[in-house]
């Protein structure tokens, strides 16, 4: 197929699927798939939800093709305006889907128990300091000035008097002990 769609032959394919000829739809829908998908493609940037809107549009047009009225444009126009506001549709659509979800999540932040929260966190902080017992010294120091202290890997060597790599290893090695305390723990 060429990349030019014959306006002539899409009208008046579109005009005999209007008249319910099954071929000329099968025809017309050869012709037009590949404009509608690219179409649904530029503004979905998703293949998968592409070619959904692209069939969609095209059933549209198959239930459809009795409205259409060639003095009022091409059926090119018309097919790829369907193809258009359906892609935009989805899009809308898929936003409005991720704001209620977000809203959803921030209203059940709110309705957290205050007197639950508090307590798991207290629960939580003596879990931590158990774990960090476990630690040795040096780790327990390096972990405790970089997390706990907000020092950064090269102010925790000045303070403890090691290597810039040491203290990456013995708070690369600290943390994995806490992270394995932490879950032997739950």
């Amino acid at each position: 197929m060429s990349a030019v769609v014959d306006t002539v032959s899409a009208e008046s394919l579109l005009l005999r699927a209007g008249q319910g000829e099954d071929e000329a739809f099968a025809e017309l829908y050869d012709l037009m798939a590949p404009r509608a998908y690219g179409i649904c493609l530029r503004v979905l940037r998703d293949r998968a939800q592409a070619e959904e809107v692209a069939q969609e549009v095209l059933i549209e047009v198959w239930r459809t093709a009795a409205r259409f009225d060639a003095q009022r444009g091409s059926a090119l126009a018309w097919i790829t305006t369907i193809a258009h506001r359906r892609a935009v549709d989805r899009v809308r659509s898929s936003q409005a889907a991720g704001d209620r979800e977000r809203r959803a999540a921030a209203e059940a932040d709110f309705t957290m128990d205050p007197v639950a929260d508090a307590a798991a966190r207290r629960i939580e902080h003596r879990q931590v300091r158990r774990c960090l017992k476990a630690l040795t010294e040096l780790q327990h120091r390096a972990v405790t000035l970089a997390y706990y202290g907000g020092y950064t890997y090269q102010q925790v060597a000045g303070l403890l008097d090691a290597a810039v790599p040491t203290v990456k290893s013995r708070i690369r090695d600290g943390l994995v002990k806490l992270r394995d305390c932490l879950e032997a723990s739950r």
